[in-house]
């Protein structure tokens, strides 16, 4: 099953008096790269879910984001609660200031509740005590339904991915049959091609050497076959095929595969020798190039 490295998940979740948001996205990549946004204040949650998603995913750049609050308390808030003896404190401060000044007869605008709690130490996040450990349990345990929407999603956009991969071989398939009956065909052409050349080389020499002839010969038949070729890329089709029904992770070898496709098509050009062979070529190499893009996104 082709998957691809494209993909998108959205969760929320809730346990353990807090409540959390998961964002996670991916696109391709040459490797696996997680880039993950996290509340630095529990511990342990980073090297957990890197190990998690490093065992459920094999290739693409991955982002995660994870927000979480107290239940009942605003985000950026978290952990925040009044501490009064702070506040008693900055209150009286406050009074005193304002009698002062009114002594010295100058009048002070009032101060608001968010002035107040805006002074340092009346809100304290030191006062509430989070057990982490049993947080970081619960995110950890709402991972899988977040993987399971992501991995869907990848999956669907895989089997779009195949068909596409799917029609291009079958062309590419198609004009390698093409090709082999234009080689058939320009097969007098090849013959009389021979035979320029042979008399070519009788024409520059005053005595022929036989084993030289021969060799000449050999170099010339070489140059005009495109056997091997076509031999080689109807292997190469066969190849991809198998790759697309295979259940592992294809993306790297399916890559590998594109390039000696392209090697093919750009040899038989050069042994072209003939306009319809030429065109195959480069209808071959359009092709090979277009499911070289496709391939760049599978896993």
């Amino acid at each position: 099953m082709t998957i691809s490295m494209t993909g998108f998940a959205a969760r929320k979740g809730q346990g353990v008096g807090h409540s959390w948001s998961w964002d996670l996205r991916s696109v391709n990549g040459k490797g696996l790269d997680l880039r993950l946004r996290l509340p630095d204040w529990i511990d342990g949650l980073e090297l957990a879910l890197r190990g998690e998603l490093a065992k459920a995913l094999g290739r693409g750049n991955v982002a995660l984001a994870l927000k979480v609050q107290r239940d009942g308390m605003g985000e950026g808030v978290e952990g925040l609660r009044l501490n009064h003896a702070a506040l008693q404190a900055a209150l009286a401060a406050l009074r005193e200031v304002e009698d002062q000044a009114m002594q010295i007869g100058v009048t002070l605008g009032q101060a608001t509740a968010s002035d107040v709690l805006a002074l340092r130490g009346v809100l304290d996040s030191s006062a509430v005590e989070v057990d982490t450990a049993a947080l970081r349990t619960a995110i950890l345990a709402d991972l899988p339904a977040l993987l399971a929407d992501f991995n869907a999603m990848r999956a669907g956009e895989g089997l779009a991915l195949n068909g596409i991969l799917t029609a291009q071989i079958d062309r590419i398939a198609s004009l390698v049959a093409d090709a082999k009956i234009a080689a058939a065909a320009r097969q007098g052409e090849a013959a009389q091609a021979l035979k320029d050349g042979v008399a070519k080389i009788l024409a520059n020499t005053d005595a022929v050497d036989a084993a030289r002839l021969a060799q000449e010969l050999a170099i010339l038949a070489v140059k005009n076959d495109i056997t091997e070729e076509i031999d080689r890329l109807t292997a190469h089709v066969g190849a991809a095929r198998a790759l697309l029904a295979d259940q592992g992770q294809i993306g790297r070898k399916f890559d590998f595969l594109v390039q000696e496709f392209l090697r093919e098509a750009n040899t038989l050009c050069s042994k072209a020798q003939s306009i319809a062979l030429t065109r195959i070529g480069l209808d071959l190499k359009t092709v090979i190039d277009q499911m070289r893009e496709q391939v760049q996104n599978v896993e």
